[in-house]
Parts: C-alpha cells; sequence; structure tokens
C-alpha cells in the first residue's frame, strides 16, 4: 500500500546536518501523495527535537502545516532517542487520517484565528543579504516562502545593502530560515543555481507591544538611508535600526 523513495541531500555544518526526504504515498484519497520532508537536525540531536518542513504538491499549505505538527508531537515521544526513521514510517501510516482530521477542524481553526489573536507567538526576524545576483527570481521566491508561511513585512534595498524583516509565528519564521538556507534561490557566477551562502541572521526575537504589526509583505527599494530609517521608525523598531543597520555601510 505504501511505497516511499528516498531522495537524500546530506551536508555537515557547524550547526548541525540538514537532509531531504522524499516519500511517495500510494493509494491516498484516489492519488499518489509525494511528501517533501527537511529535517534540520542540531548538533545537540536527539536531546534537542529536529526541525522539520513539509511540503507538496498534492496538498495545501494548511495540510502541510497540519502534517508538520503532527510530526513534531511524535517526535517529543523520542526524545533523547534517535527519530527520524520512526518519524517516516508513523507518516506514511497515518498521512490517511492526518489529513482527513485537518479537513474536520479547518472551519474550526478559521473562526478561531479571527476571532481570538494573541501576541504570545509572533516573532520577528531580521536577514541581511550580501547580494542577489539573479534579483527577479529570488525576490519572487522570497515573496512565496512569505506567503506559504503568512509571514507579513519587507524585503529592502537600498544601495548594495539588502534586508528582509518578517514577522510571523515563531514555528513558521524557523521554517522559513530553513527554506532560506537550504534551497536553491540564486546563481553563481557562472549561472548555476546555488544556495545562499552569504545570509546572517541579524536578530530574531519576540514582537513587543511598542512593534507595529506589518499586514502585508511588501517589496521596497529606498533611495537613501535616510528613507530606509524611517521605514524602521514608522514600525518602532528604532533601536534595531540603529543597533544592526548602520554597522553594514561599513
Amino acid at each position: 500500500c505504501f511505497v516511499y523513495l528516498f531522495v537524500c541531500l546530506y551536508f555537515a555544518e557547524t550547526h548541525g546536518i540538514t537532509f531531504r526526504i522524499q516519500i511517495n504515498v500510494k493509494e491516498l484519497l484516489d492519488t499518489d501523495v509525494l511528501l517533501k520532508l527537511l529535517f534540520h537536525l542540531p548538533v545537540n540531536y536527539p536531546s534537542i527535537l529536529p526541525d522539520i518542513s513539509v511540503n507538496s504538491d498534492q496538498l495545501t499549505r494548511a495540510q502541510c502545516m497540519d502534517v508538520k505538527d503532527k510530526l513534531l508531537e511524535q517526535a517529543k515521544k523520542h526524545l533523547s532517542e534517535p527519530m527520524v526513521h520512526d518519524l517516516i514510517l508513523w507518516i506514511q501510516q497515518h498521512l490517511k487520517y492526518v489529513i482527513k482530521q485537518s479537513a474536520t477542524v479547518c472551519d474550526e481553526k478559521t473562526t478561531l484565528s479571527s476571532g481570538t489573536s494573541t501576541e504570545d507567538g509572533i516573532w520577528m526576524l531580521l536577514l541581511h543579504l550580501d547580494h542577489m545576483r539573479a534579483k527577479a527570481k529570488y525576490v519572487k521566491t522570497v515573496e512565496k516562502w512569505a506567503s506559504d508561511l503568512r509571514l507579513t513585512g519587507r524585503l529592502m534595498f537600498m544601495g548594495k545593502i539588502i534586508l528582509i524583516l518578517l514577522q510571523g509565528d515563531r514555528s513558521n519564521i524557523k521554517e522559513y530560515l530553513i527554506l532560506q538556507k537550504t534551497s536553491k534561490v540564486d546563481v553563481d557566477s557562472s549561472g548555476k543555481k546555488c544556495k545562499e551562502k552569504m545570509m546572517s541572521v541579524l536578530c530574531e526575537t519576540q514582537v513587543q507591544s511598542r512593534h507595529k504589526r506589518f499586514q502585508t509583505f511588501e517589496v521596497k527599494e529606498y533611495s537613501t538611508l535616510d528613507e530606509l530609517q524611517k521605514e524602521f521608525e514608522t514600525a518602532g523598531l528604532t533601536t534595531l535600526f540603529s543597533e544592526f543597520v548602520p554597522p553594514l555601510l561599513k
């Protein structure tokens, strides 16, 4: 009933190991479902839970998020012991039920999210990119990720400075970081697709009451540093600007 194909990409980092696994689940909802799983195992794994990203062309974004949440729930049961293989076997056997449950509670989640909002899980991320060779494609990719993960904020260009400011659920922020680090988003000097190797995380923190919540994700270009500074000030992020942006000009 279940046939799966592993296509793994391993690469060692000082922050741990990240790899991809593709699982083809047969005879589910009258179609094949290809799950694309990305596991980031931190240095202290399995004492620390892995970061997990889930994508599938056959599932909606909400369904992918539900699959991810269920995998993390299962991962907690295997804390301090190797778990990736067990998680793969579990989702093969339970994907049908996760999807059905997701459809059942979809309307309820929508009502709750529109009726009761909380700032407790809202985080902010500021990234600095060194360059974009394939700018149009890169920008389109960032916009898609932000939309898929329900993140708001700005992609900001000022001279040679490129900043990405994101706000959203902390788990989605983490998933964005995984995508940014592991996907081929740009091209190298020879024109070949490549991963982002010159990104730096300037700040990752919880949104405070004094901070303005961005309602959308926008791509903006600024002619002067003053214009860029006003963008931060309008969002209540003057300190963030002063601490991290001017040093980039040196």
